[in-house]
């Protein structure tokens, strides 16, 4: 095993800042030593310990461990090695501090520590939890989480605000990018793809907030969606003949609608040999080709420069030589450069929008061409975007906590000053259980689509049957 330690009968001098990982109380602070454990039964103590006195513990023995632990080393062996080695200095230290605890409590601690060393302490069984798909801090005493579409408060806490400061610190340092007073909110993500954000004081009232978006550890394409009651299989069928035809997709949805989780699996169905560049704020797409070429925006360093925009690298990507590009998001002035990019051969490109309704995504695209600074009319922006967008995928997040597509629809051109629309398919409620799930089912408006014709020059013929009029999926 290659790990050691330190003679703790001599008075050792601390390890080199160099060799303390991040989530380690910072040099000079020390934590209060844990009281004297009351001389009762294992039982009383196992059952009458609070929360806040086995922080207390976890950090004490995480400080004296420090002192015997070969910090230099960590880099070089796994969490199982060390795990033994930790649990015999664990025992040790419990003896000397006279604090008891039964075999649960002590694994817990040895598993707390390990998390403390390699991962993001109190978040790691979060992390490991696949139900969980959002982890939500509100200061260090209030964590909640989402579990199939539904948000509860969970027991995890953080020591103190300073513990929480470095786990946050921790995230945003291993992509090369900081959160301070004078930079206090920023994007980043988990070495697995997790969607982080975070925001510290003086922004943060009530101790710094951070939200993980969870990567889904499998890859989830449109037969699981289906599986799953988010969309029927005409709509899919559908789906899969818009993107081999190379038509441009809007995304749009509320926050946590499954956005990025529909885009990923419409990518499925993007030829093998197209060249994909995909563009983020925070590195989170999952495609499934082999040539995708991967861009991530950078902000600005501590003197204000360096900045590197989605608009910045939606114009780099025009000279890449994409068949397709992608935007994870577009949130201003680069949905004009997006715009462009569709209606001048880049076609079946595909983005995502916040918006609540299919409409008002359209709006949206308009208020952001306004942004870029482009001197340009509001009837000019909007022949953009009709020429642009061929289709639009409406998805939401029911009251149940189910997610749905909510409605496919085309964009059909212009009348006037107004973009026209038409709906393909809808998702309708029915009806609601005592319980609070929604009753409802999708169904087809009985208008065939324009891009059929698209689609058969690609070689893909629909039935009209996926269009009939009475077609209702529940």
């Amino acid at each position: 095993m290659k790990w050691s330690l330190k003679n703790s009968n001599s008075a050792s001098a601390p390890a080199p800042a160099e060799d303390l990982p991040p989530v380690v109380e910072e040099p000079g602070e020390t934590a209060p030593p844990p009281a004297p454990a009351k001389k009762t039964a294992h039982a009383q103590v196992a059952t009458g310990r609070s929360a806040n006195r086995m922080l207390d513990i976890k950090v004490g023995i995480h400080h004296a461990l420090l002192d015997r632990i070969n910090l230099s080393s960590l880099d070089k062996i796994s969490r199982e090695e060390l795990r033994s080695g930790i649990g015999e200095i664990v025992a040790e230290l419990l003896i000397e501090k006279d604090e008891i605890l039964n075999r649960n409590e002590r694994e817990a601690l040895v598993n707390d520590v390990l998390d403390e060393l390699f991962g993001l302490g109190p978040l790691e069984p979060l992390l490991q939890d696949e139900d969980v798909t959002d982890i939500l801090v509100n200061g260090p005493k209030n964590v909640f989480v989402e579990r199939f579409g539904m948000l509860e408060k969970v027991r995890t806490e953080f020591k103190d605000e300073r513990h929480l400061m470095r786990i946050i610190q921790k995230i945003v340092s291993a992509v090369g990018r900081r959160v301070d007073e004078s930079s206090p909110f920023v994007d980043a993500r988990l070495a697995d793809g997790s969607r982080v954000n975070a925001i510290v004081a003086p922004l943060a009232i009530d101790g710094s907030l951070l939200s993980i978006r969870k990567f889904a550890k499998k890859k989830i394409g449109i037969e699981r969606l289906v599986e799953l009651g988010s969309m029927p299989e005409p709509m899919a069928e559908v789906l899969s003949a818009v993107v081999k035809s190379r038509r441009n997709v809007l995304i749009s949805g509320g926050t946590g609608s499954g956005k990025t989780t529909m885009l990923n699996a419409l990518s499925s169905y993007i030829d093998k040999d197209h060249r994909i560049v995909t563009i983020e704020d925070s590195a989170e797409l999952q495609l499934q080709q082999d040539h995708v070429a991967r861009l991530e925006t950078r902000p600005a360093n501590i003197e204000g420069r360096g900045e590197v925009t989605q608009r910045d690298l939606v114009k780099n990507a025009l000279r890449m030589r994409p068949d397709r590009i992608i935007v994870g998001e577009v949130r201003a002035g680069e949905a004009f450069d997006m715009l462009q990019a569709m209606n001048t051969g880049h076609d079946g490109s595909m983005t995502t929008i916040h918006a609540n309704t299919a409409r008002d995504s359209l709006s949206r695209l308009e208020q952001m061409i306004g942004m870029s600074g482009i001197d340009i009319t509001s009837k000019s922006s909007r022949a953009q975007i009709a020429s642009a967008i061929n289709v639009v995928l409406q998805v939401g997040r029911l009251s149940d906590g189910r997610r749905k597509v909510l409605s496919l629809s085309e964009i059909t051109g212009m009348e006037g000053d107004v973009v026209t629309m038409q709906d393909i398919f809808q998702f309708r409620i029915r009806d609601r259980t005592e319980d609070g799930k929604v009753i409802g089912d999708h169904e087809a408006t009985g208008i065939r689509p324009k891009f059929l014709e698209h689609a058969k020059s690609a070689g893909i013929n629909l039935p009209a049957e996926l269009f009939r009029p009475d077609l209702r999926i529940s």
